[in-house]
């Protein structure tokens, strides 16, 4: 698993030390189209990045049912939640496609994070970087699929602390 595991995206430019060590606790698995990889509101103890195939990331709307937040593919990366407290997964994940993946023990690798500082620092870089443009994706999505028109003003009508005098006005 060492060389699949070098080649995933999120690792690149870890050492080679590292990657033995993230190889060690990984396995590969696959999922048939229709099958969950994880739940909303499961222990979030592992997590996977994708090698073949799409999956659908998803939460529960307010008024019930799914609504959908991002699709993830080959070279992407699911289930940060076994980084953060309180370690439940908050969006469910199922299989598009037939979908390969990398299995990894989210408990023992949050372990090795806490014994190895340099690693713990490399896997928040890394999985805090992901989760920005995952963040920035979802909000580019909800802004073009909004149903409500966002009115932009124009630039004179903007004010500025620095246009301002000192009384207000």
């Amino acid at each position: 698993l060492y060389e699949l595991v070098a080649r995933q995206p999120l690792f690149r430019g870890l050492k080679p030390e590292q990657l033995g060590l993230l190889a060690g606790l990984a396995m590969e698995i696959q999922f048939e189209p229709g099958e969950y990889i994880f739940r909303e509101g499961d222990p979030a103890n592992r997590f996977y990045l994708i090698v073949e195939g799409d999956v659908e990331l998803e939460a529960n709307a307010a008024e019930g049912g799914r609504i959908s937040l991002r699709q993830a593919g080959p070279g992407d990366d699911i289930g940060w939640s076994w980084l953060f407290a309180p370690h439940y997964f908050h969006a469910s994940a199922w299989a598009l496609t037939a979908t390969r993946a990398v299995f990894f023990y989210g408990t023992r690798l949050r372990q090795q994070c806490e014994d190895d500082a340099s690693l713990g620092y490399e896997m928040m870089k890394r999985i805090s970087g992901v989760i920005v443009q995952s963040a920035m994706a979802m909000h580019k999505n909800l802004l073009e699929t909004a149903s409500v028109k966002i009115q932009v003003l124009p630039a004179s009508r903007h004010a500025t602390r620095a246009s301002l005098s000192p009384t207000g006005r």
